[in-house]
């Protein structure tokens, strides 16, 4: 249905390549193709600042829950403190789909959460919604 008129832009955590180009090529396939990759959590807050600071803010991340450096939950928490980007929708990536991790996760800010391996179809879904939430117009 109505794209906003400027694409989405999109950044996608997690310490996996192949787990980023799958996500990177569901993306297209919904047709969001300004998609961004960090490796990791730290690398990931380096990039939502720099984004912010260049006026070309992240509309929406995906942070897997298990990385080296930093999980996915602290990036999550280290991100909602910050009042600059505080409302970035963030949708948390985690191939356990254990309710108490879940919980954690919402109740730490986390927008969503997507279980691994990801269905197209349901990350068509989420990311429809987060988005249509962002541009105002009803899901």
């Amino acid at each position: 249905m109505g794209d906003a008129s400027k694409p989405a832009r999109i950044l996608i955590v997690d310490d996996f390549e192949i787990v980023r180009i799958m996500l990177r090529n569901a993306l297209a396939n919904l047709g969001h193709t300004d998609v961004d990759e960090a490796e990791d959590g730290k690398v990931a807050l380096q990039k939502i600042q720099a984004a912010e600071m260049d006026a070309k803010p992240y509309a929406l991340v995906f942070c897997d829950w298990n990385m080296p450096q930093m999980t996915g939950i602290e990036v999550l928490e280290a991100v909602r403190r910050n009042p600059h980007y505080a409302k970035l929708p963030i949708v948390m990536v985690t191939a356990e789909a254990e309710q108490k991790q879940v919980v954690q996760a919402l109740r730490s800010g986390a927008t969503d959460y997507i279980v691994k391996p990801i269905a197209p179809e349901i990350l068509e879904k989420k990311v429809n919604k987060i988005l249509s939430k962002i541009n105002g117009s009803a899901a």
